[in-house]
C-alpha cells in the first residue's frame, strides 16, 4: 500500500476525512482528436487503478480496458475472450490527475478525430477497487490469491491475459453461480466451485483473498478486478462515513413500480439479468441515466455495439437509488432476477472554490445549428441562459442534466426537449439551432451550477396529491427552493428561510409575498427532506416535478436577505471577493426579480440586468457595486424601509 493510502486509512480509522467519490471514479466524456491529448479527470492513478474506454458513437469499436498492474500498451476487451496483445498509440500514460491518450484509430481506438468517448476510472482504494495479477502455479486444490481491497468484494472479474479466455464473474448477491462479462450468458452453477472455489466447493472471498482452481494453469497469467461493497460501513468523505458503492440483487415487478434503495444517488449502474441470457447493461449519469422522462443511454460490456437510447424511460434515478416503471426485459421483468454494481455520485464535501461549481459565459450567437459551449471549468448540471440584446430573443430558460429538458422561469409553460445536450464535461452541446440561444449577432449570457453538498441540488419527483415530505441530497438545510410542474402550467413556487412560515414567491412573475400553507406547508425543510402540500404547483397527484435547491456554503454562496436603507448598503456575504453572480427580489412589495453578474459587468458605474420574471431585454441600471466580500446595494434595490431577499455566488 502507498504511503498515501495508508495515510488516508489511519485519517479514516482516527475519525478523520476519508477520500471522496470524485477521488476513486470518474466518468469523463471527450472528443478524440485523432492525435494526442491528455485527459484530466482529477483521479491520481500514480495509486494503481483501471482506465476502461468505450467509442460512443460506432457498432465495431471494442471496449478498452487499460490497468496499471499490466501498463498502457496491453489493453483488455471486455467484449471478446480474445488474449491481450501489445497495442501502441491508444492509452498512453497514466498520470496523477488522469490519463493521456496516443492517436489509434482502428476498432481499438480510444481518440479517432470527432468521434465521441466515454471513459470510467477506478482508482485503487481500500474499499473501493483493487486490480491483482499473478501466475499460475497448478497445484492441487484451489489456489488463495491476497489482495487490498481491505473488505470482502462485492464483485470479482477475472481473465487470463495469456490466452483466450472469458471474463468469469462472481457476484455477492448468488455467491454460487458465476456469469461472463464477455455474453449474455445466464448464471452457470455447476462450475462456479473450481472458478471461484477449491473444486469441491465455493470458497466464499474474505477481505483478504479469493480461491479460485481453474484461473490458475501453471504458466498462464491472470488478472482480476475486485469492486467492493459497503452496507452502512463506508469509510469515504469528510466525517469517513460514507457508502459509495453497492453491489446486490433485485427481482423485476414489470410495469408496476420498481423500487432500488441503495441509501445514495448513483451515477453509474451496471445490471445483468441473471435467470436468462440477456446482455450486461451500463448507464451513467453523463451520458443520459437521470429521472423520469430523461431517456437512458447505454452501452453493453459485452459488445461492440454503439451507444443506444430507450424510447421510454428503462430505469430512473432517484435520490435513494433507482427505479422503473418499465416492463423491458434486460432491466425489469415480472419475476426477472437481476444483479447489479452502483457507485455513488460526488462529491460528498462542500466545496471551497466557488469556480469548481458555477461558470459563466457570455456570447454573441454565430447562427449556428451545432456549436459547443464551455460554461466555466464545473461540469453543467443546471445551465441558466437568456438573450441580452433582443426581447425578441429573450426566453429566460432553466435547463438541467437529470431530466435533460428546459422550462422557461417566465412563464407558467410545462417543460420542452432541449435543441442542446449535456454531454460536454464543463458545458453543453448545441445539437439544432434555437435562435433564443444562438441567433446570429445577438447577444447572450449562460451560468451553470454543478450540484455539491450543502452548496445547490436538483429534485425530480412525482406529486401525491397529499401532504408529505420530499428527500434531497442537498445534506444542508434548503435556504432557498424553486419548484415547478414540469407536465402542468402551474406558477414557479418559491421557498426562502426569511419568509414566514407559509408564505412563497413566484419565479415568474413580480408579485409581492403570497401566503398559502398547501405548498410548503409550516415546517421548515431538513437536511435529508423539504415539506410540500397539497397545492397542484407542487404536489398535484400524478404530475411531475423540478426543484431546484440553493443554500449558504462559507466563502462559495450566500442566501440571505436585507432591509433598504434609500442609500447604499453594505451586502458583506463573507467572500474574499465581490459576488461573480447576484439575485435580488424585493419582498415587501412587488419587484422582479434581477439577475446580476460579473460576465455582463459589476462595476461602480453600472450593473446591466437581465430577469427572471420577464423576457425584457438587457437594461443598463446602476443599482448595485462591486464589494470585497459581496455587494453593495443601491438604488432601486435599496429602498427605505423595503425587504428583499438575495442569492450571490462568490
Amino acid at each position: 500500500m502507498s504511503v498515501s493510502k495508508i495515510v488516508a486509512a489511519a485519517a479514516s480509522s482516527a475519525g478523520g476525512a476519508g477520500l471522496d467519490v470524485d477521488e476513486c471514479f470518474s466518468c469523463h466524456l471527450y472528443e478524440g482528436n485523432g492525435s494526442t491529448q491528455t485527459i484530466t479527470n482529477n483521479i491520481d492513478l500514480t495509486e494503481g487503478g483501471l482506465v476502461w474506454i468505450k467509442d460512443r458513437e460506432n457498432n465495431d469499436t471494442n471496449h478498452g480496458l487499460f490497468d496499471t498492474e499490466r501498463g498502457v500498451l496491453l489493453p483488455l476487451k471486455s467484449n471478446t475472450t480474445n488474449q491481450s496483445s501489445t497495442t501502441f498509440n491508444t492509452l498512453t500514460a497514466f498520470n496523477s490527475n488522469g490519463f493521456s491518450l496516443g492517436n489509434r484509430s482502428d476498432a481499438s481506438a480510444t481518440n479517432a478525430s470527432n468521434t465521441d468517448y466515454v471513459s470510467w476510472t477506478f482508482r485503487k482504494a481500500p474499499k473501493f477497487f483493487d486490480v491483482v495479477t499473478w501466475t499460475g502455479s497448478n497445484f492441487g486444490g484451489g489456489r488463495q490469491i491476497s489482495h487490498n481491497l481491505g473488505s470482502v468484494p462485492g464483485i470479482i472479474i477475472i481473465k487470463r491475459t495469456s490466452a483466450v479466455s472469458a471474463w468469469y464473474t462472481w457476484h455477492r448477491s448468488t455467491p454460487n453461480s458465476y456469469y461472463t462479462l464477455d455474453s449474455t450468458d445466464e448464471g452457470v452453477t455447476d462450475s462456479t466451485k473450481y472458478y471461484f472455489g477449491d473444486g469441491t466447493n465455493v470458497v466464499a472471498p474474505t477481505s483478504t483473498e479469493f480461491t479460485t482452481q481453474t484461473n490458475n494453469e501453471n504458466g498462464f497469467t491472470y488478472i482480476a478486478y475486485l469492486f467492493a461493497h459497503h452496507a452502512n460501513d463506508g469509510e469515504f468523505g469528510p466525517d469517513s462515513d460514507q457508502d459509495i458503492i453497492k453491489c446486490g440483487s433485485y427481482t423485476g415487478t414489470g410495469s408496476s413500480q420498481l423500487t432500488v434503495d441503495l441509501g445514495f444517488e448513483p451515477q453509474w449502474l451496471l445490471v445483468k439479468r441473471t435467470d436468462t441470457a440477456k446482455d450486461w447493461i451500463l448507464h451513467d449519469t453523463m451520458r443520459g441515466f437521470g429521472a423520469s422522462g430523461n431517456y437512458t443511454s447505454w452501452l453493453e460490456p459485452n459488445t461492440s455495439d454503439a451507444e443506444a437510447t430507450a424510447t421510454a424511460d428503462w430505469l430512473e434515478l432517484t435520490s435513494t437509488g433507482f427505479s422503473s416503471t418499465s416492463n423491458q426485459s434486460r432491466v425489469n421483468a415480472s419475476g426477472g432476477t437481476y444483479i447489479y454494481m452502483a457507485i455513488r455520485r460526488g462529491p460528498l464535501a462542500a466545496p471551497t472554490d466557488a469556480t469548481k461549481v458555477f461558470g459563466s459565459l457570455a456570447y454573441t450567437g454565430n447562427g449556428a445549428s451545432d456549436r459547443e459551449y464551455t460554461v466555466g471549468s464545473a461540469v453543467s448540471d443546471m445551465l441558466f441562459q437568456a438573450c441580452r440584446s433582443s426581447s425578441s430573443y429573450n426566453y429566460p430558460h432553466l435547463s438541467n442534466r437529470l431530466t435533460n429538458k428546459g422550462l422557461t422561469t417566465a412563464s407558467t409553460g410545462s417543460e420542452v426537449a432541449l435543441s442542446h445536450e449535456f454531454d460536454r464535461m464543463d458545458g453543453v452541446h448545441e445539437i439544432g439551432f434555437e435562435n433564443t440561444r444562438n441567433q446570429s449577432s445577438q447577444t447572450f449570457i449562460m451560468h451553470s451550477w454543478k450540484r455539491a453538498p450543502s452548496y445547490f441540488d436538483v429534485v425530480a419527483y412525482s406529486g401525491t396529491g397529499s401532504a408529505r415530505t420530499q428527500s434531497h441530497n442537498l445534506g444542508a438545510v434548503p435556504e432557498m427552493m424553486w419548484v415547478k410542474g414540469r407536465d402542468s402550467t402551474d406558477n414557479w413556487s418559491v421557498y426562502h428561510k426569511d419568509l414566514d412560515a407559509g408564505k412563497y414567491l413566484q419565479l415568474n412573475v413580480s408579485d409581492s409575498v403570497a401566503t398559502n400553507s398547501n405548498q410548503f406547508t409550516t415546517t421548515d425543510p431538513t437536511a435529508s427532506v423539504f415539506s410540500v402540500g397539497t397545492d397542484g404547483a407542487v404536489n398535484g397527484s400524478g404530475s411531475t416535478y423540478i426543484a431546484y435547491l440553493f443554500a449558504t456554503v462559507a466563502g462559495v454562496s450566500k442566501v440571505g436577505s436585507y432591509t433598504g436603507n434609500g442609500s447604499t448598503q453594505n451586502i458583506d456575504c463573507g467572500f474574499s471577493n465581490s459576488a461573480r453572480f447576484v439575485l435580488i427580489k424585493e419582498t415587501s412589495g412587488t419587484g422582479d426579480w434581477y439577475v446580476l453578474d460579473s460576465g455582463r459587468g459589476i462595476t461602480t458605474s453600472v450593473a446591466p440586468s437581465l430577469y427572471l420574471n420577464n423576457t425584457n431585454a438587457e437594461d443598463a441600471f446602476n443599482i448595485i457595486d462591486p464589494l470585497s466580500s459581496g455587494f453593495i446595494a443601491k438604488g432601486g434595490l435599496n429602498g427605505s424601509g423595503n425587504s428583499y431577499i438575495f442569492y450571490a455566488i462568490a
